[in-house]
């Protein structure tokens, strides 16, 4: 390790990675070294002679791994975000063992009996201790460390082999999501896009070796942005198909590998004593449930296939005048044009409003000032990970500093699809460690010497990625363990939702929204259009998206002995069975492209989503209730939520807030399903 950045703490502030110090083959030996040296300390904590305490375990436990944690920290955010063909070969190579290392941990039953043995006395414990405690003892009991010898022998045999799969299975997609990005020759196929767009178009395939061409990557989803306003019927279906035809055939077909994926996850849930995945899952959710989850999901569904199939009616008709039988690839198109007759809206003619750089400064920090007083400060003197990376300081209203926060927000090779947040820096009043998180997203890169202009969608994507952000910059634990959005997976998206409220807030909305070449402000009937503009393709949104958690949830509910050998086929037999099997209306996510669940820690827990969205509506409520944007309403959701991590009961810190337990009325109001 001599020589190597990555051998001690970072030295920049905050603890910020040296990005510029690290190259790919520095991360081989820090695994190594990381995995070697937390194998040592763990030893030495069952090995204690002393009785196990809170202390001499627990904390013990929690001081282990440090420099694996800050290299697996580091080289999962290159995964994701700048992964390269050296990346790659790493992550092939260490994903495995780093999940056998896991399992030495979790599986060590000799250290399981010292936290065992501290649980027998948790009554002792309180307050974060406690939380830490009960943390562990059920990350262990769910990681099969009450199995027999010959059960954890099977155990790490399926949990080897699914990080193996995993891997593949985002590096498959990724692969197949570049390959299919749309090229084409000829600007008018590109006729309805702006000047802009076009620019970024022929920027984008400049980028990727096709000079004097036109590239639309694709992002993520089934659906691809361009197909509302691209006048070509041909080149959308182009674009859908090559969307929803992705990593299915060929050399990065996934097929396979969900089936296999999900009869590992099968099995082990079983040796674990669940009847499902989706129940081992649940167990550790505010669900708890997988009937749970179904009372939820099964009153969503007759009602949105219902408004979806009125949607259809509508365009249906629209799209016969032109002499169009309506398909998958039309629907954006045709619903863009009821959005601009019924409402005036055109979304497309909207992006000169939202600016990248406005909508970021001027709404989502202007947002966060607002709410919470904190600041933001640009740093150029910290490098990122990528020349598009830039970092600014946070801090509170005092001046004191909160953390750093990274921004990469444009599209590109060797960056996943989607947008997330991540950490490399958690914090912990334990190690004295303020937080540093990245936000990424995939807008396309505007053509030199112009702004990039937004979507609506991706300016409330912003807003969301950014909730996320927030929780983890205003964590105030002692414990990493339970730092910043370690939060229940359907818990972990409601800070975010609920931030997405401050991108129509009329006074925010008025701060950013400002046109980039006129300087006129958006006017508010323009404003007030797109806010009733919102009731408008509720159907088709909620049947993708209730189609994609209940595909989810038929994957993940198979048991061990079902045999499946044709992933489409299976597909399309859920997708009947669920009631939402619509031409018209691909699921958000099909199973070859469905990274959520087969590569991003969402399987069984698509659901997530609307079951946080319970929680954001109604938090939503409680803010206009106490007078929408003030300090007050901030500090107190930052105070009794934020802050807390998974220091508390998820659902007892909402109580705290709202001051009652969540109830459905809120999102039943805002989905137009009761009156208000």
């Amino acid at each position: 390790m001599s020589g190597n950045p990555l051998a001690e703490a970072s030295r920049l502030p905050f603890g910020l990675p040296p990005f510029e110090q690290v190259r790919p083959e520095h991360f081989a030996p820090a695994f190594e070294a990381g995995m070697t040296q937390q194998l040592a300390e763990i030893a030495t904590i069952e090995s204690d002679p002393e009785p196990p305490t809170f202390d001499n375990t627990l904390v013990a436990l929690e001081r282990s791994g440090r420099l694996l944690a800050r290299t697996e920290n580091l080289f999962f955010n290159l995964v994701s975000a700048a992964s390269t063909p050296e990346i790659r070969l790493v992550e092939k190579e260490f994903a495995p063992r780093l999940t056998e290392h896991g399992d030495r941990i979790r599986l060590n039953t000799a250290l399981f009996a010292r936290i065992d043995a501290v649980y027998d006395r948790a009554d002792e414990l309180a307050g974060e201790d406690r939380a830490l405690l009960d943390r562990y003892h059920l990350d262990f009991v769910l990681a099969g460390a009450r199995l027999d010898a010959v059960g954890q022998q099977q155990l790490r045999e399926i949990n080897g082999r699914l990080s193996r799969l995993s891997t593949q299975f985002q590096q498959n997609l990724q692969a197949a999501t570049e390959a299919a990005a749309l090229v084409l020759t000829d600007v008018t196929e590109l006729d309805g896009l702006s000047v802009q767009e076009i620019a970024g178009a022929a920027a984008e395939a400049t980028a990727r070796g096709h000079d004097g061409a036109y590239l639309i990557p694709l992002i993520l989803p089934s659906n691809q942005p361009l197909m509302s306003t691209l006048k070509n019927r041909s080149v959308r279906r182009r674009l859908y198909d090559a969307s929803t035809t992705r990593a299915s055939a060929g050399e990065w077909d996934n097929s396979a590998l969900a089936i296999e994926i999900a009869h590992l996850r099968a099995r082990k849930a079983v040796l674990l004593g669940f009847p499902t995945h989706a129940d081992a899952t649940v167990a550790d959710q505010t669900a708890k449930t997988s009937a749970a989850v179904d009372d939820m999901l099964v009153e969503l569904v007759e009602p949105a296939v219902a408004r979806a199939q009125g949607e259809a009616v509508i365009l249906t008709d629209l799209a016969a005048a032109d002499g169009v039988q309506l398909a998958p690839w039309d629907w954006p198109y045709y619903s863009e044009q009821v959005r601009a007759q019924r409402y005036s809206v055109d979304t497309g003619a909207l992006r000169p409003y939202f600016a990248l750089e406005k909508v970021l400064h001027d709404g989502v920090f202007f947002a966060a000032t607002q709410v919470y007083g904190v600041t933001f400060e640009s740093r150029p003197d910290l490098v990122g990970y990528h020349r598009d990376v830039r970092v600014w300081e946070v801090r509170n209203a005092d001046g004191s500093s909160i953390g750093l926060y990274l921004g990469d927000y444009f599209a590109r090779e060797g960056k996943r699809g989607g947008a997330w947040m991540n950490s490399f820096v958690e914090q912990s009043g334990l190690f004295g460690d303020k937080p540093v998180v990245v936000n990424n997203l995939n807008v396309t890169r505007p053509g030199p010497g112009s702004p990039a202009l937004l979507s609506l969608d991706e300016v409330e994507t912003l807003f969301h990625e950014f909730g996320h952000a927030l929780h983890g910059l205003f964590s105030d634990v002692r414990y990493p363990r339970l730092s910043g959005t370690s939060v229940p997976r359907d818990f972990v998206e409601f800070p975010s939702q609920v931030n997405e409220m401050w991108a129509m807030w009329p006074q925010v909305l008025a701060n950013y929204a400002v046109h980039v070449e006129t300087g006129e402000v958006l006017p508010q009937a323009v404003a007030d259009a797109l806010e009733a503009a919102r009731s408008w393709g509720q159907g088709f949104g909620e049947v993708e998206y209730l189609a994609a958690t209940l595909l989810d949830q038929a994957w993940h509910r198979t048991p061990p002995e079902l045999v499946i050998d044709d992933a489409a086929a299976f597909e399309t037999a859920a997708l009947e069975n669920a009631g939402l099997a619509m031409d018209l209306v691909p699921p958000r996510y099909r199973s070859t492209y469905f990274q959520h669940i087969f590569a991003g820690g969402y399987s069984a827990g698509y659901y997530s989503y609307i079951w946080s969205e319970v929680l954001d509506a109604d938090t939503v409520e409680w803010f206009r209730e106490n007078g929408g944007m003030t300090r007050r309403n901030g500090d107190t959701f930052r105070t009794e939520l934020l802050s807390k991590g998974g220091s508390i009961d998820a659902l007892a810190a909402f109580r705290a807030v709202r001051g009652r337990d969540a109830e459905l009325g809120a999102l039943l109001r805002r989905r137009g399903l009761v009156s208000s």
